[in-house]
């Protein structure tokens, strides 16, 4: 049966085959939360950004262009090994023709284990950048955090982005962006989160992406207002997301980061994610 490569619409088919694809027992992958993010520049260009590949009418694989030469993909979780697959995935992600991904430099995120990775590693795809992925269930209570916490709704969509930029130098996300995010389809089972300190200062930021009950969710971004640092508003509001996705449901919470933000692990792990083997990205070098 022929497999289809497709640049959908919109994100919600894509979404929605994600949601399903979320388990526990799964290497940590491409979240329906990862594409809520990105809906912030626009649902056209959230669309634009996501490709599928399809047999009769079913999605098995989901890609991201998370800027023009990063791909971030995952597919159905029985079809994370399928040889027939991954070729023709790998085939259609090294022909610039196909519209994945251009010539020249790249790199891909491919869940651990994936038989894609031996196609690319055929054609001379090598291993490159390292993240460390973190776990935490919620089978369990959260713990008391400390700080004061309110969900983000249109009324506070200016100080979440002004927050967002005294976290995170060179940010750009705006009011507009914010309500771009919102009024995406990933959205509804999301919880955007300002924490304020006992003299009522915006300390902290978290959104936190659901994928449903029973399924893991997803922490992006976290982080923390650049003048009130190392007083442990970061553990803080990892505890309020990780709390927010235990009341929608969700039975873990899961983020990824670079092993080179020491500073960011230190601060998971001290809000109880436990660090997973790190997985390696691959890249392409001209």
């Amino acid at each position: 049966m022929e497999t289809e490569l497709n640049t959908p619409d919109s994100t919600a088919e894509a979404i929605a085959a994600l949601r399903e694809w979320q388990s526990d027992d799964a290497p940590m992958q491409l979240h329906p939360g990862d594409l809520g993010w990105y809906q912030q520049l626009g649902a056209e260009r959230a669309a634009a950004a996501v490709r599928t590949w399809s047999r009769d009418g079913r999605i098995l694989a989901v890609g991201m262009l998370d800027g023009p030469d990063v791909l971030r993909v995952t597919t159905a979780p029985e079809y994370l090994h399928d040889p027939d697959l991954a070729r023709q995935m790998a085939a259609d992600i090294g022909d610039p023709g196909r519209g994945v991904l251009p010539e020249g430099d790249a790199n891909i995120e491919i869940p651990d284990g994936a038989a894609l990775r031996e196609p690319l590693a055929a054609a001379g795809w090598q291993a490159d950048e390292a993240w460390t992925p973190l776990f935490r269930s919620l089978a369990d209570p959260v713990e008391a955090h400390g700080l004061r916490i309110e969900v983000v709704g249109p009324e506070q969509a200016s100080l979440r982005a002004e927050l967002q930029r005294a976290a995170f130098e060179g940010s750009r996300f705006d009011e507009e962006r914010w309500h771009a995010m919102a009024s995406g389809p990933a959205y509804a089972d999301a919880r955007c989160l300002i924490g304020f300190d006992d003299k009522g200062d915006a300390v902290a930021l978290t959104t936190v992406w659901s994928a449903g009950p029973g399924r893991p969710g997803v922490v992006e971004p976290m982080g923390v207002h650049e003048d009130h640092r190392g007083r442990g508003h970061g553990k803080a509001i990892c505890l309020a997301g990780a709390a927010a996705l235990r009341d929608m449901g969700a039975s873990s919470a899961i983020v990824a980061t670079p092993p080179t933000l020491t500073g960011a692990v230190a601060t998971y792990k001290s809000a109880g994610f436990l660090p997973q083997p790190e997985r390696i990205d691959l890249a392409r070098k001209a």
